[in-house]
């Protein structure tokens, strides 16, 4: 059924219907005694869940926070703390993704909008090519680690995993890619010669006048994390809260979020939250035969007698998830693996929470590389990038990227610090 469903992937069949027409096969062979309508019934089924609701409502969040002019302010914070180090803009743009990071909650808009945003001006100050579209594309993974993030809700979904704590322990690893791929930007930036944009470090005034410009956006994740935290909402819940807060910073504080931007929010989020939502139902069909055949704990009985160290099963299943996320796209991956490899590495004794960070990480960087990297196609489209280029660029970033996902795996305080700190054990 897996075999199937990649099968007609690659023949360019919509993903949705990829997985849905795979499961039905399942269930119409002579050799099931399944009835038919079981298959429909877990469509439905699927749809009835309240932490669904999260994902709707973050999505809605996005486009209401680019209309309402905490884009543009978030930039004027980065700029300021990130343009006197060398190779400004691109130490920007780094700076930029994890200030977002708390509002955008998806590694693609995350690039396009930079693209657009930054994508000229570096062009223009005279970075390749190549390497501003390998950075703005791989800056999108931070935006995609810092809460919200819409995988790590898919992943809690699925895999029936906390997603309060998720969204906290995405906060270090968050932080880790940013200075690692900052510091791999300032190595490449010295021996290339690319210039700070201004000459000397902010003063502490101009940082505060900075975050004062900012302070409602910056805000809102503080707000996310509190209220998760202390029982206030739901993460479900704090999509409600997200929404409700974006229209009130944009409407009645910066004054910018007009009528006609709100309609088109929403008619671009019922675009992405339809195109998503098809794929999670249809998955719900996929997801009940993979219980039902018993999949995971053969698996999990396979593994936990194959490897005796939790660190070579992790580093082993990564291997697999980061050739697998170079060919499928993110959300497919987390659809058809989280229900498989979730009770896998619990009986391995691993902390799903941990293991739910390293795969979005994996899969989501994925994305970003070839040869179906939809942020690499997005990003490359916008800035008229060649993808030999592009590949050529992402090699230095890609090994930061790469040894965070190492030190997560062998550390894995470093992504339960947080969460164990603040919700217990």
């Amino acid at each position: 059924m897996l075999c199937l469903a990649l099968g007609f992937i690659v023949i360019g069949m919509p993903v949705a219907f990829a997985i849905g027409v795979a499961s039905l096969v399942y269930f119409l062979l002579p050799t099931t005694f399944m009835p038919d309508a079981t298959a429909v019934q877990r469509i439905i089924a699927s749809s009835q869940s309240f932490p669904l609701l999260a994902v709707p409502l973050f999505i809605l969040v996005g486009h209401l926070m680019n209309g309402s002019g905490i884009t543009e302010r978030m930039m004027t914070l980065a700029s300021t703390c990130a343009g006197w180090l060398r190779g400004g803009l691109a130490q920007v743009s780094l700076l930029l993704s994890a200030l977002m990071g708390g509002i955008s909650g998806s590694a693609v808009a995350d690039a396009a909008m930079q693209a657009r945003i930054l994508g000229g001006p570096m062009t223009r100050e005279g970075y390749s090519k190549g390497f501003t579209a390998a950075l703005l594309s791989v800056g999108g993974l931070i935006t995609a680690t810092i809460p919200p993030s819409l995988g790590l809700i898919l992943y809690g979904f699925l895999g029936e995993v906390s997603i309060g704590r998720l969204f906290i322990a995405g906060i270090m690893p968050g932080i880790f890619l940013t200075i690692a791929l900052m510091l791999a930007t300032a190595l490449i930036a010295k021996r290339r010669g690319y210039q700070p944009v201004v000459d000397r470090p902010p003063t502490f005034r101009e940082v505060v006048a900075a975050i004062r410009k900012s302070f409602w956006a910056i805000l809102f994740p503080v707000w996310l994390i509190v209220g998760i935290r202390f029982g206030i909402f739901t993460p479900s819940e704090a999509g409600a809260f997200a929404v409700a807060y974006a229209l009130f910073v944009g409407v009645l504080i910066y004054r910018e979020l007009s009528f006609a931007a709100i309609v088109d929010a929403l008619l671009m989020s019922v675009r992405d939250i339809g195109m998503i939502m098809f794929i999670i139902l249809l998955s719900g069909a996929f997801g009940y035969v993979i219980t039902f055949e018993r999949v995971p704990q053969t698996l999990a009985e396979l593994t936990t007698g194959l490897f005796s160290s939790q660190i070579a099963l992790l580093f082993t299943i990564s291997i697999f998830l980061l050739v697998f996320g170079m060919l499928v796209e993110a959300t497919v991956i987390v659809m058809l693996l989280t229900p498989i490899l979730v009770p896998v590495i619990t009986a391995a004794g691993v902390d799903p929470v941990h293991f739910g960070l390293v795969m979005m990480t994996l899969v989501t960087f994925g994305g970003m590389t070839p040869p179906v990297g939809v942020s690499m196609f997005t990003v490359c489209g916008i800035l008229n990038c060649s993808y030999k280029e592009y590949t050529r660029e992402l090699i230095p970033l890609a090994a930061a990227v790469l040894a965070v996902v190492v030190i997560m795996i062998i550390f894995p305080e470093t992504v339960m610090f947080l969460p164990d700190l603040m919700m217990g054990h």
